[in-house]
């Protein structure tokens, strides 16, 4: 697959991701509401917040170090040792969801029996539930690197589907059940998901379309783990940069992730919606162009120019919008907590939480870029170095976190995430200014903007300023209508500054994102 091909299927992964998270954000929301007609809010914050926590971590911290160090190289690989090797996240899920279990059940405040019963029950259930999930890694991993858009989309839709289906019947026909119906449902949901992936290449695999594309995989028992004795049981190159990454996404997860319940669940929206589908995509993107710990001069000049240039178009997209979002978030956000809870959110700190978190976004952005280049081009050591990094960073941000948050309280640990946030971004310009050093490339371009759409930004920003003062947030509905009207008009103003200044950025959109939904659907 060449660099142009494996941009325009990445560009289609990384859309169709950000489409599905919004699809999927939207009935979650419809789904609470619904359920709160019949079930006690206590339980659904308790499957929200504490048992969605231990699945998601118990997924992150058994595959993510193998999805980063799978997904790199070309898709003519051993995959006999790849599978061998994505075979571990099963047993390593298990020592997780055991040990994670226990703290869940005997270190964390168990909730009360009364208010929320089968606590027990949902602890064990969402456990079992991200093992599941992790039988379906060797096949994830196949499809992610050969980019099977339209599989991730059925996968992910129909699963997503059939949990809500069941939800709202069980919710509808036996409310009392409380946690079993969420626990029974998280269950369906990882189950059908890994049946998506077993299914789809039980079919695919020595079809006539597999033959033709000669792919690399030809029987199903190829994908299960293989113990011959006359070759190595793994990739021992692969395994070694999956420890590094191991290193590394442990001290992400464990030291440095910070949660806010409703404000962050706000602030994030954006940055799952779309930044995330981009990290994930186009790390996959530049792992296949790019040839890890390689010199650039010995590397393919057309797919290193490529890179570059997808490289400056991003993180000039994601600038833009996480400035966007910094700048119209600051007059905007006691609006959108009033809207989403009442006086009792717009209230208070939530605003300046949110105001702070908007910042915060933009750094995410920009750091989701930098790092997912940075992590699909370095070398083992590389990484391992930069782990060191990451450990002296953690206890940096446990100090200013502890002080910040006596000084300022929730506001002054977002400012020692956005400190840390802007550190990891630092590291990671400075990697891609010397890789790119010697070559005629400056993709770090992307992060300069023209003075005119500067200006334009700073007049946004005052006048919705000026207009949040005088107009938000007692004044009424019409004083809100007239707010949210003079937003839209300088939102409008801003995206027009961006369409006549940044022309650039303008045709890569044109050419490798919209150019898929007008020429054809998803294959």
């Amino acid at each position: 697959m060449g660099s142009q091909e494996a941009l325009r299927e990445t560009t289609r992964l990384a859309s169709s991701s950000a489409l599905l998270q919004i699809l999927f954000r939207l009935i979650t929301f419809g789904l609470n509401a619904f359920t709160l007609r019949y079930v006690s809010k206590e339980i659904i914050g308790l499957v929200n917040v504490r048992l969605m926590l231990l699945y998601s971590t118990i997924v992150f911290l058994a595959r993510e170090a193998f999805r980063r160090a799978c997904l790199s190289g070309s898709t003519r690989r051993n995959w006999t040792k790849t599978f061998n090797l994505l075979w571990l996240t099963v047993p390593l899920g298990v020592c997780w969801s055991l040990f994670l279990g226990w703290v869940w059940l005997d270190i964390l405040e168990v909730p009360d029996e009364n208010a929320v019963p089968h606590y027990n029950f949902g602890v064990v259930v969402f456990g079992l539930s991200a093992v599941i999930e992790l039988l379906g890694e060797p096949f994830w991993v196949l499809a992610q690197v050969h980019l099977f858009v339209r599989l991730k989309v059925i996968a992910e839709s129909l699963s997503i589907i059939c949990k809500c289906f069941l939800t709202v019947i069980l919710v509808v026909l036996y409310p009392h059940w409380g946690l079993y119906i969420f626990s029974l449902a998280q269950l369906v949901y990882t189950s059908i998901l890994v049946l998506c992936y077993v299914t789809y290449f039980m079919k695919f695999l020595g079809s006539p379309e597999a033959t033709k594309k000669s792919f690399p995989v030809t029987r199903m028992v190829s994908i299960l783990p293989n113990f011959g004795e006359d070759e190595e049981f793994v990739n021992w190159k692969e395994a070694r940069l999956t420890w590094s990454f191991f290193k590394q996404s442990f001290l992400k997860q464990v030291l440095t992730e910070g949660v806010y319940d409703i404000v962050n669940n706000l602030g994030s929206l954006t940055a799952r919606f779309i930044f995330l589908p981009i990290e994930e995509s186009f790390y996959i993107y530049f792992a296949k162009v790019l040839e890890r710990g390689k010199d650039i001069k010995l590397q393919k000049q057309d797919d290193i120019s490529m890179a570059a240039a997808v490289l400056e178009s991003l993180l000039k997209l994601v600038l833009l919008i996480g400035l966007t979002i910094t700048v119209f978030g600051y007059a905007y956000s006691q609006l959108a907590l009033d809207f989403y809870g009442g006086s009792m959110l717009s209230v208070g700190s939530g605003p300046s939480l949110l105001r702070c978190y908007s910042l915060y976004v933009l750094l995410i952005a920009v750091n989701g870029v930098t790092e997912c280049f940075t992590f699909a081009s370095m070398c083992k050591e590389e990484v391992d170095r930069y782990n060191v990094v990451m450990l002296a960073l953690s206890f940096i941000f446990l100090c200013m976190s502890y002080f910040l948050t006596h000084w300022q309280g929730s506001i002054g640990f977002i400012f020692a995430n956005c400190f840390n946030m802007g550190i990891r971004i630092a590291h990671s310009i400075h990697y891609i200014y010397r890789y790119f050093e010697e070559s005629p490339y400056r993709p770090l371009k992307g992060l300069l903007i023209s003075p005119l759409l500067t200006v334009v930004y700073v007049i946004s920003g005052i006048t919705t300023g000026v207009s949040e003062v005088f107009l938000c947030c007692d004044n009424g509905w019409i004083a809100r209508l007239i707010h949210v009207g003079v937003g839209a008009v300088c939102f409008i103003a801003t995206l027009a500054a961006v369409f006549f200044t940044e022309t650039k950025l303008i045709y890569f959109v044109r050419t490798h994102v919209l150019s898929r939904y007008s020429k054809e659907g998803l294959k």
